[in-house]
């Protein structure tokens, strides 16, 4: 009862942060993200609430199941918005110099500027470079009021990237465990078997969609490949998907529960004491895993708007298409969770990434609503 009593007050720090931001003007993700990045930690350092510690608190059998299922519901309702749209040739040309030159910044990085490390953590943290969250971004880009059109541009770009980035971590991981990557791919599948059943209708697809990801993500395999492959495919056979959760009822959950719940999971796997004991990096090893990632998305995203735009001319647009692109949110949280688990990566380097995942995720948060209406001249679809 205690713990559970411990938890609904961390929900409830979140609530009231979201509140208190919604009177500043801020959307509820920035509010969230500024708590978990500054007040929640200095709590974690300082005191445990009700004097329970993270390890009491991540004891619980119901806490893992419920942390997948909160993700799991994110990834789907975001990817059911986006997925099924024709591939531009704008996206792709976005997203490969977004991908590649931050991933190759971050296997320099791995190799070079830290401590030795074996092959499957450097491409992690070449990964981790690269990403782009999906969810936050489509918040961002919502809140911003962008234009439907330039959107699905953006968003599209983002897919591939995701899709390249846990595709990559599939393929490596799998070399050591092959039905890492198998299963997943042939339950993406599943759309070729309702096409051959005649099974057509709507919500029967979105409910096998949801329940087919909250089932690998339980077993621990690839939900994103899954998810990615399994509305491409749907849409590629033209079978309609809509999932069995009003829009109202699951702003509501992202809100006051999934996104608090995804952001104090990841919080409370760093040991705060431990980590103030034995830091692990010389500052300019933290200040390169800080501001490298940050400086090669960047440059990546904006050489692909401008590959995909025709010209390498600086404008206001294309950078602030580049911090947006640069949002890295709770999809890189979750992958730090995986990666901490499988003992890919340090706790040291846990700590270290997710900071710079947050300060990154934050930064779009400067952009001025404003700015919308040049983005509405120049993309707009009339």
């Amino acid at each position: 009862m205690m713990i559970a009593l411990c938890w609904l007050a961390l929900i409830g720090l979140f609530a009231l942060a979201t509140w208190f931001g919604k009177r500043l003007g801020l959307i509820a993700i920035v509010s969230q993200l500024l708590l978990g990045t500054f007040a929640l930690p200095l709590l974690l350092y300082w005191s445990t609430p009700l004097g329970v510690g993270a390890e009491q608190l991540l004891a619980p059998g119901w806490l893992k199941p419920l942390y997948g299922i909160a993700f799991s519901l994110l990834l789907a309702h975001i990817l059911s918005d986006v997925i099924d749209l024709d591939l531009q040739a704008a996206s792709l040309k976005i997203a490969l110099p977004s991908f590649f030159v931050p991933f190759f910044c971050g296997l320099a990085c791995a190799l070079w500027l830290l401590p030795p490390l074996d092959s499957l953590t450097a491409i992690a943290i070449g990964l981790l470079f690269a990403l782009t969250a999906i969810p936050v971004l489509f918040l961002y880009l919502q809140d911003l009021a962008y234009p439907a059109a330039r959107t699905r541009t953006l968003m599209q770009a983002a897919i591939l990237m995701d899709l390249l980035c846990w595709s990559i971590f599939a393929l490596a991981q799998g070399s050591r465990d092959p039905s890492s990557l198998a299963w997943p791919l042939l339950a993406a599948a599943s759309p070729l078997l309702l096409r051959l059943l005649g099974l057509r209708h709507a919500v029967l697809n979105g409910s096998l969609f949801l329940a087919l990801l909250l089932l690998l993500q339980q077993m621990g395999y690839n939900v994103l490949v899954f998810g990615i492959a399994y509305l491409l495919l749907a849409a590629g056979l033209r079978l309609p998907l809509r999932l069995p959760l009003p829009a109202k009822a699951f702003t509501a959950l992202q809100t006051w529960l999934a996104v608090p719940l995804i952001l104090a999971y990841g919080l409370l796997q760093i040991d705060w004491h431990g980590l103030a004991a034995d830091f692990g990096f010389t500052a300019t090893q933290f200040i390169a895993l800080l501001a490298l990632p940050a400086i090669s998305k960047l440059a990546g995203s904006w050489l692909g708007l401008s590959w995909a735009a025709g010209g390498l001319e600086l404008s206001q647009s294309k950078w602030r298409e580049s911090i947006l692109l640069n949002t890295r949110g709770l999809t890189e949280i979750v992958f730090l969770n995986l990666l901490l688990h499988q003992q890919v990566i340090s706790t040291q380097l846990y700590f270290a990434l997710m900071l710079m995942g947050l300060l990154c995720t934050l930064l779009p948060a400067t952009l001025r609503r404003s700015t919308n209406l040049e983005a509405k001249s120049r993309y707009e679809v009339s």
